[in-house]
């Protein structure tokens, strides 16, 4: 067990959360005798990078909760999936279909996959799939379920009868134009199935019942039963109130609304949860990610190129910085992952507790050494030519003729990771340097330099020799440029592994090779 005094010195943000979120809801946590975290997701589009991030950040607190309290927690995943869809995500198969079911609540929209009941129950089923791959522990809510089963039925009421001041509250916050039709509930259309946004002629509280303006008609609906559905901010709050939430996160983009439905919520007579806000996900471009566009790297693409843990790793660091998700963004992340695993075997309690890879691994950090960097072992599949593991071993065991794969589950997952990454993203990007005279000549004596070379020698003393050859060919004064251009020539990228390194794990031989052919 940790020590107290050290739970009490870390600032890691997850005990800093579950801190806060301790003290906030006290009284309310101890009436109940546990602890109610929530994630959202809004099924209008595949899942993305993003809403697991959200999942694996609430994992975190809990984890964090769990060396503070006793108290069991529980997290909810709720998807909203009785929205209406409002546009077409540009991702998904069957435009037509979808277009020609807009404004239907998702579960009603047919699935244009083919493989479910509905666009909603797709979406759905992908979200749980990737978030058992993660090996995540939630309670999958679905807000159609919710709302038709009558759940939600006795806080639809609570709302009905604080309809005005839920009212006042919002209608100051819309345009003018959008203040004359804007109600809190919105009714389902029982002849086209459609989400409507219409205005209310009528209240009768003591029915559950509000007469609405249906473009001229009068409509009257019941309030329960998924007869209706509340807007966004409304139904926000009436999810705290009606699952008790103690914890909830949620994007930069929607603390406007967070301030709104905690007025409501209040209004209702219950605290709104403790509250974290995270800083957006962006693409390559700097635009946010979205579902409907499916811009930035999706989570399919990150686990072909990277590991679970890599993913986790990033998404527990600066979670109020914006972070950009694309592909090259990988191999930094990865390495960075590999090296907080080796800094952990020196720490002390209290420095484990702000390492990160504490949090992603629920406190059993691996005790796995760290053979290379996979940017090193990315130049490294270049440079073999390897396309599978196999090949790619045999060639490591050839320089470190001590290690087995069964030791090293961390490295050989990687292995697999490079071949991929390289093959995918790396090779279409290569733009080699083509040496003039002066640089083929100081490459040339490069060569020269490594024929007095042996592969038993260590890295360090083949790097004496590598600048030692770049100070006697014109790169005295700046030995950046002299690694730069083996790099450009070499690897095609301004920048590459550390050679002396490199070349103990490449060969001596294999890389004066190698140098020739790119000069030539």
């Amino acid at each position: 067990m940790i020590e107290k005094t050290n739970l009490d010195k870390t600032n890691a943000w997850p005990f800093v959360e579950a801190k806060k979120l301790l003290r906030e809801r006290k009284n309310f946590i101890e009436k109940k005798g546990k602890i109610v975290l929530q994630t959202g997701y809004g099924p209008s589009g595949l899942p993305h990078v993003g809403t697991f991030g959200e999942v694996a950040r609430t994992s975190m607190i809990v984890n964090a909760l769990n060396q503070i309290t006793d108290l069991p927690k529980e997290i909810i995943t709720f998807s909203d999936d009785m929205d209406g869809l409002r546009k077409v995500p540009e991702n998904v198969p069957n435009q037509y279909l979808l277009n020609k079911n807009l404004h239907k609540p998702l579960t009603q929209v047919p699935d244009p996959f083919k493989k479910y009941g509905s666009f909603g129950e797709h979406n759905n089923e992908m979200l749980k799939i990737f978030l058992d791959k993660f090996k995540f522990k939630y309670n999958f809510k679905s807000s159609t379920k919710l709302y038709k089963s009558g759940f939600f039925n006795s806080t639809l009421q609570i709302i009905l009868e604080n309809y005005q001041g839920i009212m006042d509250i919002i209608v100051p916050t819309l345009g003018k134009e959008r203040q004359q039709t804007y109600s809190p509930f919105l009714p389902i259309c029982p002849e086209t199935g459609i989400v409507l946004e219409i205005p209310v002629l009528e209240i009768h509280k003591d029915k559950s019942k509000i007469i609405f303006d249906n473009a001229g008609k009068k409509m009257e609906a019941g309030i329960f039963d998924g007869n209706c559905k509340l807007q966004w901010k409304v139904d926000w709050a009436m999810r705290w109130y009606a699952l008790d939430i103690d914890f909830e996160m949620y994007g930069k983009d929607l603390i406007e609304s967070a301030i709104l439905s905690t007025k409501i919520i209040k209004l209702l007579g219950k605290n709104n949860p403790s509250g974290f806000a995270y800083e957006l996900f962006l693409d390559e471009n700097g635009e946010k990610i979205s579902k409907s566009k499916g811009n930035g790297i999706t989570i399919d693409q990150w686990l072909e190129y990277a590991s679970p843990e890599s993913l986790s790793l990033y998404m527990y660091q600066n979670p109020k910085r914006a972070k950009k998700l694309y592909n090259e963004i990988v191999p930094k992340a990865v390495d960075e992952y590999l090296d907080y695993i080796e800094k952990a075997k020196s720490q002390n309690e209290l420095q484990l507790l702000m390492n990160p890879v504490w949090h992603v691994h629920n406190g059993e950090i691996p005790k796995e050494e760290i053979i290379m960097t996979f940017s090193m072992l990315l130049n490294l599949v270049e440079a073999s030519n390897a396309d599978n593991k196999e090949l790619l071993w045999k060639f490591v065991k050839k320089y470190k003729k001590n290690i087995s794969e069964k030791n090293y589950p961390i490295f050989d997952n990687l292995i697999g990771y490079a071949i991929k990454y390289f093959n995918d993203v790396i090779k279409l990007q290569k733009k080699y340097k083509k040496p003039n005279d002066e640089e083929k000549n100081a490459l040339k004596a490069l060569v020269k330099t490594l024929e007095s070379c042996k592969d038993e020698m260590k890295p360090e003393e083949i790097q004496t020799l590598i600048y030692s050859t770049g100070k006697d060919n014109g790169y005295e004064e700046n030995l950046r440029d002299w690694f730069k251009l083996i790099y450009e020539v070499v690897f095609g990228d301004e920048n590459g592994p550390r050679m002396g390194f490199f070349i103990s794990f490449f060969g001596v031989n294999e890389t004066k090779q190698l140098i020739k052919d790119k000069i030539k």
